[in-house]
């Protein structure tokens, strides 16, 4: 088993996040994007303004590594026109995968035709496009019960209206790492969370993303049966170590 097969790093900091100026910044996720490239990682994930700067990168070597940017981020509330048009410029840029945001909030408010309509409108998109789309339903602002529903919710929507040659294309994802809980529990993967997902979503396949920072975490869920682990510190995880960082 190949950890790197599984790892999406992940560079989602804004440069107020970062504390630098934007070159300073830029260059950070450049040397993101290099060493998903060195290390042939699944893939690197960046902000849709750094898509294309990212798919150049990528395509001057010719790598394997899939361009994936993030949709909706990270509240996930953009109407479904908003997210789709972000979603057709970030196609149009390059991306390879996109993750949108589930407008989980809607979803924990009842409007489940939203959310059947959303999931519906953006993998089409992603399909039509031959591109790979991930559903981060934010685990942390859900309880149990709402996890299984929303991941059932989205593998039926994509079970009655989509192709088996699709299934494999369109995950279903934890987190976002930008959720803040109000008790200090945890923001991103969990476990019992990721069993849910596991349990819900098949036959579509699962990301777990958010507290991943050593490799025993990272196989655990690969255990458990994840196809994707998104972190910012998956050169970290390749080799052994342990990270401090959040997400």
């Amino acid at each position: 088993m190949e950890i790197r097969n599984y790892l999406d790093s992940t560079f989602l900091k804004l440069p107020a996040e970062t504390g630098l100026a934007d070159d300073l910044h830029d260059d950070l996720v450049r040397q993101t994007v290099l060493e998903a490239i060195d290390e042939n990682f699944a893939a690197v994930v960046v902000r849709p303004d750094q898509v294309v700067m990212a798919n150049k990168l990528v395509d001057k070597v010719a790598s394997t590594v899939a361009v994936c940017t993030v949709i909706g981020f990270p509240k996930g509330t953009d109407s479904i026109s908003d997210k789709l048009s972000e979603a057709k410029k970030a196609i149009e840029n390059g991306a390879d995968e996109l993750d949108f945001v589930v407008n989980y909030q809607a979803f924990i408010n009842g409007n489940h035709d939203l959310i059947r309509e959303e999931i519906y409108n953006g993998t089409l998109l992603c399909r039509s496009n031959n591109r790979v789309i991930k559903w981060i339903i934010e685990t942390a602002a859900l309880d149990i019960s709402q996890i299984a529903q929303l991941s059932a919710l989205i593998k039926n929507v994509i079970l009655t209206e989509f192709q088996e040659d699709d299934y494999a294309s369109v995950f279903v994802k934890s987190s976002t790492g930008y959720y803040k809980t109000s008790d200090g529990s945890p923001s991103g993967a969990t476990p019992e969370a990721v069993i849910t997902m596991l349990e819900n979503a098949a036959p579509l396949p699962v990301k777990a993303s958010g507290g991943i920072k050593t490799y025993d975490d990272a196989l655990q869920y690969i255990n458990l049966g994840v196809k994707r682990l998104g972190t910012s510190a998956a050169k970290i995880i390749a080799y052994g170590g342990t990270s401090n960082e959040s997400y």
